[in-house]
């Protein structure tokens, strides 16, 4: 039998960005909170030194423990998903700090256009632009009135970065100056100029300069050592809720984490949750911890799975289009990249931070006229200098031996003389890409998995078609020997990292009948359950998503402080 603890203001389900936030925010108003991480803990002291590819970014140290809980995986609903055995697609974290930890930092603001793209879609188009099997909605929020909560997340971790030139782009302020400009940055911006384009310099969370924010936190500029994506931050430049709002909160004394407590429930009656039921999963003792607020905080996927779990909202139904938790997951596009081989030039490309990049984005969003092309949104497109490990870096022209001496030859040859121009394509739903428990496999208590039925559409496909010839001219331009492409998407493929860019499943909207969540995050169905992240979007952008999620975790802050003055009741 599970033990009832003394009852908090708030607990939170994970404890990453969005959970860090919201202890940073609401203890600092005086409320009690509780954040229960089934991870291990985490400091600065275990990143000291630990520049090691093989350990972090191959055997995937800091990722959750795929033999104890995974997900089902399938492309269509007619086919039977198949568990996730190995990292490959996205890499989910593990542990105090979550998928924050091991980020690589590029933070953009997702635009107007995305906020409001059924409306704005149809204004510009007309409904039959919009595909039958595309349920696209308005976010039930905008840009502008999301603009406050972006710049309380730009400001809490120093985001550094240059005004976006291009003349559809609203104009944001960076807390500190961009990051360094390489050459191989130059020629990008001197090529991509030469087109006709805008670039500019991406915004980073790895910080250009020392600074300090209003929290008092002061961090260090980043040292270009190229250890960010799959690594924690040893000089805490780049910003993790381990260096920046965790601190915060626990120095008000109001905040207790818990690790390595799993929780399976949301315990919930009558419109309204009670508390969680967790484990212990060092003693396999369960509790139940009572709340006056749940927030849902994990990662999006498992944020959608405890939902479902829990039996709280509607699941929904492909077949009839019916229910809402698990409805318009989706991910991203990244095969509209071209690779450049360069005879008579060196790039140091083991310089470098996980931010750090050359970018535009004349061709994402709505930038640019659709009338004629066969697919809505598009997608970033950027060269990066994210700093190339040894063991990851073997691109060769196309023709050469992929094992042998050849191969070994030609990756040393051209180790520091290519560079890539990819793009980060938005990804629209559809009504047969969805999450749902999957009805054979469990994890280690009995729980059914989540299953992740999904595949690119013809709009991801041509949108990538249409970028890809982009990027291969921008090589050009920059004076390329030889360009090669990994030719036209296929199905998506799990074994091969893309990003860890999943959303959706536990979608926000201004009507209950379309959505999970109001504009504060808050739940339709259970009034006192928020749950802020990427799983509350309706579709996916062209660009990097914790800048939004960071930015929506604060409005969910504010939502869960007026709910708890309000003495309970619907936001909106």
């Amino acid at each position: 039998m599970a033990t009832t603890l003394p009852k908090t203001d708030i607990v939170l389900v994970g404890v990453g960005w969005t959970g860090g936030i919201i202890a940073a925010e609401l203890t600092k108003k005086g409320y009690q909170v509780v954040g229960l991480e089934r991870g291990k803990t985490r400091s600065m002291n275990d990143y000291l030194m630990v520049h090691d590819e093989l350990r972090y970014a191959n055997r995937n140290e800091m990722m959750q423990d795929l033999s104890k809980e995974t997900w089902t995986v399938r492309h269509d609903p007619s086919k039977r998903a198949l568990p996730y055995r190995n990292h490959g697609s996205f890499l989910i974290g593990d542990g105090l700090g979550g998928s924050g930890e091991h980020w690589n930092g590029l933070t953009y603001r997702f635009m107007p256009y995305d906020f409001e793209i059924r409306t704005k879609t149809i204004e510009r188009y007309g409904e039959d632009k919009i595909p039958a099997d595309m349920p696209i909605q308005d976010w039930g929020i905008t840009y502008d009135e999301m603009v406050p909560y972006f710049e309380k997340f730009e400001e809490m971790i120093g985001l550094s970065g240059e005004e976006n030139p291009h003349p559809d782009a609203p104009k944001v302020k960076y807390p500190t100056a961009p990051l360094k400009e390489t050459p191989a940055m130059k020629m990008f911006r001197e090529a991509a100029t030469n087109l006709g384009y805008h670039p500019y310099t991406a915004p980073a969370a790895t910080l250009s300069e020392t600074y300090t924010n209003k929290d008092e936190i002061t961090r260090g500029a980043c040292q270009y050592c190229g250890f960010c994506e799959r690594f924690g931050c040893e000089y805490g430049a780049k910003a993790s809720p381990i260096v920046t709002v965790l601190p915060v909160a626990e120095k008000t004394g109001k905040f207790e984490v818990r690790t390595e407590s799993s929780v399976r429930r949301i315990i919930h009656e009558n419109g309204k949750a009670t508390g969680v039921l967790y484990i212990d999963t060092n003693t396999g003792e369960e509790f139940i911890q009572p709340a006056t607020v749940v927030a849902v905080t994990s990662y999006i996927l498992n944020n959608v799975r405890l939902l479902l779990l829990s039996n709280l909202g509607k699941p929904y139904n492909y077949e009839t289009g019916e229910g809402i938790i698990g409805k318009n997951y989706a991910y991203q596009m990244t095969s509209a990249s071209s690779t450049g081989f360069f005879e008579d030039k060196e790039f140091n490309s083991f310089i470098g931070t996980g931010a750090l990049a050359g970018v535009l984005d004349d061709f994402n969003g709505d930038h640019f006229d659709h009338s004629d092309l066969d697919f809505i949104h598009g997608g970033n497109i950027a060269l990066g200098h994210y700093g190339r490990r040894p063991i990851a870096n073997n691109s060769t022209p196309k023709g050469t031996a992929t094992w042998g001496k050849e191969f070994k030859d030609a990756s040393i040859y051209w180790a520091n003389k290519y560079m890539s121009v990819g793009s980060q394509g938005s990804v629209m739903p559809n009504k047969n890409n969805f999450l749902s428990l999957d009805p054979q496999y469990t994890d280690q208590y009995g729980d059914p998995l989540l299953s992740i039925t999904f595949n690119y559409k013809e709009n991801e496909i041509n949108q990538q078609k249409y970028i890809r010839e982009i990027t291969t001219n921008i090589l050009k331009e920059m004076g390329a020997t030889e360009v090669t492409t990994p030719g036209d998407q296929g199905d998506w493929d799990t074994t091969k990292y893309q990003t860890t860019h999943n959303t959706g499943g536990a979608i926000m909207g201004a009507d209950p009948k379309t959505s999970a969540l109001n504009s504060y995050l808050q739940m339709w169905d259970c009034e006192n359950v928020f749950i802020p992240g990427a799983n509350a979007f309706p579709h996916n952008s062209g660009m990097n998503p914790t800048g939004t999620v960071g930015a929506l975790a604060y409005r969910a802050a504010e939502g869960i402080e007026k709910y708890l003055t309000n003495g309970g009741g619907s936001l909106v």
